[in-house]
């Protein structure tokens, strides 16, 4: 029996050696776009156009639900900032995953977060694993990221939007913190 596969997938630049990976071992993916966690709306919109380009390119099925989610984000990661990705951001993304492979038909799933050497990798795994065992819909997992910088620079040569930051508003401060602890350090202190 063929595996049929939904891929929770983030950004096209990620999915570059995930998809290529999968297709050389005869896996054909869907592609699943579900990322309410990317801020503001023009990053969320620009990568998810960028996925939608890619995956015509390529001949690759996708599916793109909508949830533009500053909001409830917000309101679900403001008490515990420093663990918004493994208590939050992962479980929220990828439980609709396999909520959506659980209704569809899919037996199986994986995300292309596995790619990235930014991301959480173990904690990733552990909350993918507790999925397959909730749902019953089996994880594949593949350990993407020695595959990052060929899907990298496979993007760039594509010509494809690369962002600079994992997704949500605090990754991008993130992005600049050794900036802003530097400005702050040389702020003159104001004596009233």
């Amino acid at each position: 029996m063929k595996m049929k596969l939904l891929m929770h997938t983030c950004c096209a630049p990620c999915s570059v050696y995930c998809i290529d990976s999968l297709r050389a071992e005869g896996i054909e993916p869907t592609v699943f776009w579900y990322n309410p966690n990317i801020h503001p709306y023009i990053e969320y919109k620009t990568r998810r156009d960028c996925l939608k380009d890619y995956c015509n390119s390529i001949g690759a099925e996708a599916i793109f639900m909508e949830d533009y989610g500053l909001d409830e984000f917000c309101k679900n990661v403001v008490n515990d900032i420093p663990n918004r990705c493994v208590n939050y951001c992962y479980k929220k993304r990828l439980t609709e995953t396999v909520r959506y492979a659980a209704k569809h038909g899919y037996d199986t799933f994986t995300t292309t977060l596995l790619v990235s050497p930014y991301q959480k990798h173990e904690e990733l795994i552990k909350v993918c694993q507790e999925l397959e065992a909730l749902s019953g819909v089996k994880f594949l997992y593949r350990d993407f990221r020695i595959g990052f910088r060929e899907g990298q620079a496979k993007a760039r040569a594509l010509g494809m939007y690369m962002q600079k930051y994992c997704g949500c508003i605090f990754s991008e401060e993130d992005r600049y913190r050794k900036q802003i602890d530097r400005d702050l350090a040389n702020c003159p202190i104001l004596v009233e």
